[in-house]
């Protein structure tokens, strides 16, 4: 052979082997991979070829599904969709999906690693695959009474509703919400339908969950976990012992006075007092007192600061280190830049009515197979201990009073033990705009233990500002919620 066809011969050679290893590559190495691209048409057309499988409250599922034209066969339907949609998320054949349409989707398609087995054995038999489901923690009559609450008073708020004991979520609503439903397809209606939900055409944002993911100022709710800290620091012993507190108080390092909302008796007032009438002075001092390290540290406690996983997540809460003392006095009664989510105050709320213990929050009781049969099962788990039992019951007296004989009397429930506290949150510029309406409450059964703790907030716009407050607006939604949630237990 000469040279040239040698040559050519090598190139050719080379090519050949080349293409051989690619081919290997692909079809050994990263077969899996493409497998599963979501730009792979196939994955998508195999994806909705069955019915998912069904989100659960209370026995009855609260998602459907329904067949459709084309490649893809079936698409997923909602019950109350704008009710249970901070829930459940989307599922959408256009848009993806979030939330725990997302974040159980190997389960509710049927393509859980764990369901293999049961898949295999319909494989060999020519039974057609079904996807698993997903038991939720929730109480229909308790997201109903939220979600209906939100809706009549108007202007936009969420309720977040937990279990104390284990740390169930019983309620979760956000108000203005929306329909999965009217996106779940892939058709130019739900393209349409998709882009008037996107905040840029609608500013009251329906898609945002407010519960979960909205951080709010939260006044004077705060001053519950600043009460905590005091107990717990030993700066006062009892609810009824008079605090060290003059009228007017100058915010350390100024010459400014911290105000209270009118003329309230609030000079040395004890902090069952200091509590009911919501002293600004009492708990801004506490704060002062305590140091920025202090409150911090019981924040946290509490579960400020880090994200918290439903297994939906939820933004952080905002407590700030290295303020000084005026801002720390401001940011113990819920002003400066604390901020919180819903979520986070229902927290705060249900450590205190569970003697202090925080239990985690979760919203999936267990994931189920076709079958019925229990995957697996989601175990109570402990956060954290911010406050000892014995002052933990401390503060729930003093809440209890807030309910019996103060601000929160609108959320009294014949017969039952309620405790709770309002908030106004000063909101824009200066506190230009409309404040927000707060409400944290929890009920106690007959035994003492707490079924229910609740935290509710309204941002209404529309309102008339002087009409604005935690007990007038936020306070009878929390009760409607916490009643339906103690009828269930009788």
């Amino acid at each position: 052979m000469n040279k040239p066809l040698r040559r050519i011969a090598i190139f050719c050679g080379l090519l050949v082997l080349t293409l051989l290893l690619r081919d290997n590559w692909l079809q050994y190495v990263k077969a899996d991979e493409l497998r599963t691209d979501k730009s792979n048409r196939r994955v998508a057309i195999e994806r909705y070829a069955s019915p998912r499988g069904d989100i659960i409250v209370g026995g009855e599922p609260i998602t459907g599904h329904t067949t459709t034209k084309g490649q893809f066969k079936y698409k997923r339907t909602y019950k109350d969709g704008a009710m249970w949609a901070p829930i459940t998320g989307y599922a959408s054949q256009a848009f993806g999906a979030n939330q725990l349409e997302y974040i159980e989707d190997g389960i509710l398609t049927g393509n859980d690693e764990r369901l293999f087995f049961r898949n295999t054995l319909d494989m060999l038999t020519g039974k057609a695959k079904e996807g698993g489901n997903v038991v939720t923690t929730l109480n229909a009559d308790a997201q109903k009474a939220a979600y209906e609450g939100l809706k009549k008073q108007g202007g936009k708020g969420s309720v977040v509703a937990l279990e104390p004991s284990t740390g169930k979520v019983l309620a979760l609503a956000s108000f203005p919400s929306y329909d999965p439903s009217v996106f779940a397809g892939g058709s130019d209606k739900d393209a349409e339908a998709w882009r008037k939900l996107q905040k840029k055409e609608n500013p009251d944002d329906p898609m945002l969950n407010r519960a979960l993911r909205e951080v709010y100022p939260p006044g004077s709710t705060f001053k519950v976990l600043t009460a905590a800290a005091a107990l717990e620091e030993g700066l006062y012993t009892s609810a009824d012992e008079k605090t060290e507190t003059p009228l007017p108080w100058i915010m350390p390092g100024t010459t400014t006075p911290l105000t209270n909302d009118g003329d309230l008796p609030c000079e040395d007032a004890t902090l069952r007092e200091a509590l009911r009438v919501s002293c600004n002075t009492v708990f801004g001092k506490i704060g002062a007192d305590l140091g920025n390290d202090t409150m911090l540290e019981y924040a946290k406690k509490f579960g400020f600061t880090e994200e918290q996983f439903t297994p939906t997540r939820s933004s952080a809460s905002v407590f700030s280190d290295d303020m000084n003392e005026s801002q720390t006095a401001l940011s113990s009664i819920g002003q400066f830049n604390t901020a919180t989510t819903p979520l986070q105050m229902a927290m705060v709320t249900a450590a205190i009515a569970n003697n202090g213990t925080l239990m985690k929050p979760y919203t999936v009781d267990e994931l189920q197979a076709p079958s019925l049969d229990t995957i697996e099962k989601t175990d109570p788990e402990e956060l954290s201990k911010p406050m000892s039992a014995e002052n933990a019951q401390i503060l729930q007296s003093m809440m209890e009073t807030v309910v019996s004989e103060g601000t929160g009397s609108r959320a009294k429930i014949d017969g039952v033990t309620v405790g709770g506290k309002t908030g106004t949150a000063q909101h824009g510029v200066d506190n230009s705009e409309n404040p927000y309406a707060w409400f944290i409450s929890y009920a106690k059964g007959e035994d003492g233990s707490s079924p229910v703790a609740v935290a509710v907030i309204i941002e209404d716009d529309n309102a008339v500002r002087g009409d604005i407050s935690g007990g007038g607006l936020a306070a009878p939604i929390a009760k409607n919620v916490m009643e339906a949630v103690l009828k269930g237990k009788q």
